[in-house]
């Protein structure tokens, strides 16, 4: 229209009629009336001027702006440090320094998000989620993009990947592919998992988290600001709640939540780490003498091949927790599978605190735990005359399966974790 105007009165009227331009510059570049009043332009002269900056992501720009600002909003009263960490846009000749810099074209929607922020300062905590479990922990900070310019990838294994995140203290990032190479599709974003059977470095398998930066952070968003993922201590912490993971037993109600966790697990060999995190809530209304104390736990594991093994030990991360009306107990624990997937049930055992010989079981309800897709390294599918698969078609060896102890197992970094023994630091 704004070509044509110059050939016809009445397109030329159109074109400068400012409500039309009113209705572009709020659906695409998500303009206030208020930025509009402090900017004192018109509709239309907004729309040109912020077009003539962005308009190479008009398809990208009010998704990924709203998610922006639906995260500030939502983490501004929580995390009031990781809004902090934030750091300001880049501009257009930022991004096209980085493409000559690595020899690689950034896709657009990744170059819109940077146009918003630049990712964040190297900071704890880290904007991109955290992960607690005793000696071991994980924060991945959203990378700023000469840092991500400096650890682009174009060794075999991760060759032509870029860094999306990286936590300082495991080493573990998430890399998007700028290329389809080594069987990665172009701008799929993963974990990488170094198989640890191969003697070939360049052999490393993939856990995938996204088929492209505006699906994976979006998606991420989404769970941060609707309370999937639960604000701990001013983290993200990326347990994932099924709402049907509940059971409750007279006033006790469990609730389970899990996570997986791809710095100690593995796909070659099979081992397959996850954590959960069970709630135990007494209800408010529930008489004073209805307060009791956790003696004992049993639990029920069954891997993907129906295998079983029965766990029974006292107390629950060697605590013996009571639970009075109104009252709520939460803790974290571990388990691994050699297989791909996995549930665990079972109950605690109570005894009331006003009636010593009284006890009762309460119902852990069954909660699954499953890892993300993933490929196999070429490397190795070259050397097996396989082909690419993920979880759902992949046959692995799988003979080992957790066990229960009392005692974390430390691990090193991703970058360098030995064979995974195929052991849990515990059920409980």
């Amino acid at each position: 229209v704004f070509s044509c105007c110059y050939l016809s009165r009445r397109l030329n009227q159109l074109s400068s009629h400012d409500p039309l331009w009113k209705k572009h510059c709020k659906k695409y570049w998500l303009i206030s009336e208020e930025e509009k009043r402090q900017r004192n332009q018109s509709w239309k002269a907004i729309f040109i001027s912020t077009y003539s900056d962005l308009g190479r992501y008009i398809r990208y720009y009010a998704t990924l702006k709203k998610a922006w600002d639906d995260l500030e909003k939502y983490l501004g009263q929580r995390c009031p440090r990781m809004i902090g960490s934030l750091k300001e846009s880049v501009r257009e000749e930022d991004l096209d320094a980085v493409e000559a810099q690595i020899g690689c074209k950034l896709p657009d929607d990744y170059r819109c998000s940077f146009r918003i922020h630049n990712g964040q300062k190297l900071v704890v905590p880290g904007l991109m989620g955290s992960m607690a479990l005793s000696n071991h922990y994980r924060s991945e900070d959203l990378l700023d993009i000469d840092t991500a310019a400096g650890g682009f990838q174009q060794r075999l294994g991760l060759k032509q990947c870029l860094p999306l995140t990286f936590c300082i203290h495991t080493g573990l990032s998430q890399y998007m592919a700028l290329e389809s190479v080594e069987g990665r599709n172009k701008y799929e974003i993963f974990y990488q998992c170094p198989d640890q059977m191969a003697r070939n470095p360049s052999a490393i398998d993939m856990f995938i988290t996204g088929t492209s930066y505006l699906e994976w952070f979006t998606s991420y968003v989404n769970k941060v600001v609707t309370g999937g993922y639960p604000i701990i201590r001013d983290q993200i912490f990326r347990y994932v709640h099924d709402k049907e993971c509940v059971a409750t037993t007279g006033d006790i109600t469990v609730s389970v939540s899990t996570s997986f966790l791809p710095e100690l697990s593995s796909v070659h060999p099979p081992h397959y780490f996850f954590t959960y995190r069970i709630r135990i809530e007494m209800s408010k209304d529930a008489l004073p003498e209805k307060a009791c104390q956790l003696d004992s736990r049993y639990w029920r594991i069954t891997n993907a091949k129906g295998d079983v093994e029965e766990v029974q030990g006292p107390g629950v991360v060697g605590e013996f927790p009571i639970i009075s009306p109104g009252r709520v107990y939460e803790y974290t624990s571990c388990t691994t599978f050699s297989t791909t997937s996995g549930y665990m049930e079972g109950y605690y055992t109570f005894h009331c605190l006003y009636y010593k010989d009284k006890f009762f079981n309460v119902t852990i309800p069954r909660f699954h735990m499953v890892c993300p897709t993933f490929k196999v390294s070429t490397a190795r599918m070259v050397s097996r005359d396989a082909v690419e698969t993920n979880h759902n078609e992949y046959a692995v060896d799988e003979d080992e399966d957790s066990t229960d102890t009392d005692e974390y197992e430390d691990r090193r970094r991703v970058l360098d974790i030995p064979a995974p023994s195929g052991r849990c630091p515990r059920h409980t």
